[in-house]
């Protein structure tokens, strides 16, 4: 009875368990021994442990009589964790090795899969840190288990003040969003909440988190709403650049008497009763919207919106959405239903692309679909909408060396360049100037209530003699700036009003004072002369670069928006 239940115990163990005597002969050799060694119904009881298991440390236990633990081998493919213990009688002498076999296939299988889940869990983690976005995540019984650095920076808490807490600990005002998902189950959008501990306003996005159909948690994304309202002020800000305007101008306005800027008028009237896309070139100042605004009043058009923008004012995230609208969701902060964008806005009319030479190769390949297709599609849509939009595109660059360079799309050249208009600058058209200098005396006297007749002789020949580089804009500008300088009662423009021209100007010292010898005693105010240094120094800047608004900025190191600021404060483009 006790050989049987001996037998059976051995029978049972799960682990294979292999017994020899001192001669290397096999005693026990239980049945997981046979399944993992695979040696089927055959009789293994007597026989020698090296022909059932070459390479086995079961002889070399035998002679050393020390105990070999954690072997690993392989058998057949499977690797299985040997321990061999040597037996003992009395006196100490060896009479046996006992064996047991443990197959650790399926461990290692468990290993290498746990090796990759942690795997993906530091990818997960790394992905969630390096997210611009504050994100939030709890469990089921809404308590904190992750958040990322970009919350920290956002609530002003450190990690340890939230893992392992209940997700209220960060709310100073309004309900908890992870609760409202817990007990709903459902996803909760634009919730406005207050941060602890200084109350910041937010705006938070949440959703379940469900896994084989179990609620296991809840995740939050959280915006800061002044960030948002700071966006939304660079947002408008661009927008105020994109001039939305209808034909003010018509040819009466363009003024001149000179060969090239007749030539360039009876052309633009032919284009005008056309249908065909216009490239009007020139350089900066030399009054290419002008141009613009005429052909415009001049076509069928008219009566239809003239649509302005300027292709190197608007960040390039933002013009092809502006250009072609987009739909809802198509990116984050789009609005609800989406938005049209300028050319179905200038639907049946006109659009004016200045600056075409800055636009990207890829918004370049998307107005080449508008100009072949007449057909556009938002971004994120997928839907083509059919267009009848007159395109005018403006450019101060050589768009044929563009070209060859890789900057600009040669198909799109093409197709821009049906009807070239070159505007003459003011270099080549000195005899207009004085025609010029009327005009423009009179649209400022308009605007400054002044009365101002004329320029003198004197004046006038200053001014013709003159390197205008910014052309009529810079000949403009220096105009107002020597009205400016006119007592209330003067009516004519004498030499001593104009601006001091960089020809005239001499060294000064460096510590020479900026104000007149009657303001010396006077103490300024810091912002006050920086502003005057600052406006002095843009203006020479612009007047340098032909009043190139885009290579003055990179030049100044400031952003093409900021720069368009500072010259609507100093008034610098009159």
């Amino acid at each position: 009875m006790n050989n049987y239940i001996f037998e059976n115990v051995l029978e049972s163990i799960n682990d294979a368990l292999v017994v020899v005597d001192e001669n290397e002969k096999i005693l026990i050799f239980n049945n997981s021994a046979k399944k993992l060694m695979k040696t089927g119904s055959r009789i293994i009881k007597g026989l020698y442990i090296n022909d059932i298991l070459p390479g086995s440390k079961i002889p070399d236990v035998l002679k050393t009589g020390q105990a070999e633990i954690h072997n690993k081998m392989t058998l057949d493919h499977i690797t299985v964790i040997a321990n061999h213990m040597p037996i003992l009688d009395d006196n100490g002498q060896i009479k046996g090795v006992v064996s047991v076999f443990r197959d650790i296939s399926e461990i290692d299988e468990l290993s290498e899969e746990i090796t990759k889940l942690k795997e993906v869990q530091i990818m997960l983690e790394s992905i969630i840190e390096s997210t611009q976005d504050a994100i939030s995540v709890a469990n089921e019984k809404g308590i904190n288990i992750l958040v990322n650095h970009a919350y920290t920076r956002l609530s002003g808490l450190k990690k340890e003040e939230i893992i392992g807490k209940n997700v209220t600990v960060d709310i100073s005002e309004g309900e908890s969003i992870h609760l409202k998902v817990l007990k709903t189950k459902k996803p909760v959008k634009n919730a406005r909440l207050k941060l602890a501990p200084f109350n910041k306003d937010i705006i938070v996005n949440a959703a379940p988190i469900i896994v084989n159909n179990t609620l296991k948690g809840s995740v939050a994304v959280i915006h800061d709403v002044t960030e948002i309202q700071r966006l939304t002020q660079e947002l408008n800000a661009a927008k105020e650049m994109i001039r939305k305007i209808t034909g003010k101008y018509t040819f009466k306005d363009i003024i001149g008497e000179d060969s090239q800027i007749k030539l360039a008028k009876e052309k633009a009237k032919k284009a005008a009763v056309t249908p065909a896309t216009v490239l009007l070139i020139g350089e900066s100042g030399t009054g290419k919207e002008l141009f613009a605004h005429a052909i415009h009043n001049e076509s069928d058009k008219k009566y239809k919106k003239l649509i302005r923008i300027n292709c190197a004012a608007i960040p390039e995230a933002l013009l092809e959405s502006e250009l072609f609208g987009y739909e809802e969701g198509a990116f984050t902060g789009a609005k609800k239903g989406g938005r049209i964008g300028l050319f179905e806005q200038a639907n049946g009319g006109t659009i004016f692309l200045d600056e075409i030479g800055k636009m990207s190769l890829n918004t370049q390949a998307k107005l080449l679909r508008v100009l072949q297709e007449k057909e556009i599609i938002r971004v994120g849509g997928g839907e083509a909408v059919k267009i009848d939009v007159r395109v005018i595109a403006a450019t101060n660059e050589d768009l044929e060396k563009q070209v060859k360079t890789g900057l600009f799309r040669e198909d799109l050249y093409y197709r821009l360049n049906v009807i070239p208009i070159f505007i003459p600058p003011l270099k080549y058209r000195k005899k207009d100037i004085p025609l010029l200098a009327k005009n423009i005396i009179q649209k400022f006297n308009i605007e400054y209530g002044r009365f101002v007749k004329d320029l003198s002789d004197e004046a006038l020949n200053i001014m013709s003699d003159m390197e205008l580089k910014g052309n009529i804009r810079e000949l403009e500008n220096f105009i107002g700036r020597a009205m400016i300088e006119m007592t209330i009662d003067e009516d004519i423009i004498e030499k001593r009003h104009l601006p001091i021209s960089k020809s005239e100007k001499t060294a000064l010292p460096e510590n020479v004072d900026i104000y007149t010898s009657e303001e010396a005693n006077k103490i300024k105010k810091l912002p006050d002369i920086l502003a005057v240094v600052e406006k002095k120094y843009i203006l020479e800047a612009l007047e340098k670069n032909n009043f190139n608004k885009t290579k003055t900025a990179q030049q100044l190191g400031l952003s093409i928006r900021n720069l368009y600021y500072k010259i609507e404060k100093y008034h610098l483009e009159i």
